[in-house]
C-alpha cells in the first residue's frame, strides 16, 4: 500500500505544468538576486554554481523516482519526463551563463577550459549525454525506439555520476555538500545494480502471500 494518499487523475496533468512551473523559480529567484547585488562574492561564479546545484538536485530526483515505487509504492513516474527535463534546463542556463557571463563568448578561452580543466570536460561531456534524452522525452521517441529508448535512457546514470563529480572537482576542498551529492548517486547507482534480484523477490513473496490462504483452505 502507498504511503501516501493517490492524486485523483484529474490533477495528473496540471500538477505536472505545476512542477514545471516551481522547478524554474530557484533560476528566477537566483536571477534575481544576482540583478539586484545579493549575491555574495562573484556574483555570476555564483549564479553559474546555484544553476549547476539544481541541475544536479533534479537529477537526482528524476533518478530517485523508480527506487520510491519499488521500495514504497510512491507511484510518481508521471513527474520523472518533468525532472529530468527541468534538469537538463538547468544544465542549459549553468552551461549558457559559463559561456555568456563568465567567458564573455570567448570561444578559445571557453575551449581551452574544456580540454585542459578535467571537471570542465566532465561537466560538457554530461551535457552532451543529456540532449539526445531530452529530445527523446517525448511518447513519440518511447513508441519509435521501443527497448532501445530504455537503453539510451539508461544513460541518467552516467550523466548524475558526472554531474556529482564535476561539482566535486570545481572546488578545492571536497565538503559535506560535495560528499552528500556523491553519496546520493553511488546508493542510486548501487539501487540499480540489485534492482532485478530485489523485485523478483518481491514478486515471489507476493505470489507466496497469495497462495498461502488458498493451501490454508485446502489443508482444512
Amino acid at each position: 500500500m502507498a504511503l501516501v494518499p493517490a492524486l485523483p487523475k484529474r490533477y495528473h496533468g496540471p500538477s505536472v505544468w505545476a512542477l514545471y512551473a516551481l522547478g524554474f523559480i530557484p533560476a528566477a529567484w537566483a536571477f534575481y538576486l544576482g540583478a539586484t547585488g545579493r549575491l555574495p562574492g562573484n556574483a555570476v561564479k555564483e549564479f553559474e554554481h546555484l544553476l549547476g546545484l539544481w541541475a544536479l538536485r533534479f537529477l537526482v530526483a528524476t533518478l530517485t523516482i523508480t527506487p520510491l515505487r519499488d521500495l514504497f509504492g510512491l507511484n510518481w513516474l508521471r513527474y520523472r519526463r518533468a525532472l529530468g527535463l527541468l534538469a537538463f534546463y538547468y544544465v542549459l542556463m549553468h552551461f549558457f551563463s559559463y559561456m555568456l557571463l563568465d567567458q564573455m563568448l570567448r570561444v578559445q578561452a571557453i575551449l581551452a577550459d574544456i580540454a585542459r580543466r578535467p571537471f570542465i570536460t566532465i561537466g560538457m561531456a554530461a551535457l552532451v549525454m543529456l540532449i539526445p534524452l531530452a529530445l527523446t522525452s517525448n511518447n513519440w521517441s518511447i513508441r519509435k525506439l521501443g527497448q532501445r529508448w530504455n537503453k539510451l535512457h539508461r544513460l541518467a546514470y552516467v550523466i548524475a555520476a558526472a554531474g556529482a563529480l564535476h561539482f566535486a572537482m570545481a572546488v578545492k576542498v571536497v565538503g559535506p555538500e560535495q560528499m552528500l551529492y556523491i553519496v546520493l548517486v553511488a546508493l542510486l547507482l548501487a539501487w540499480r545494480a540489485v534492482r532485478t534480484p530485489f523485485l523478483r523477490w518481491k514478486r515471489q513473496r507476493t505470489a507466496l502471500a497469495r497462495s498461502h490462504p488458498a493451501t490454508q483452505k485446502a489443508a482444512g
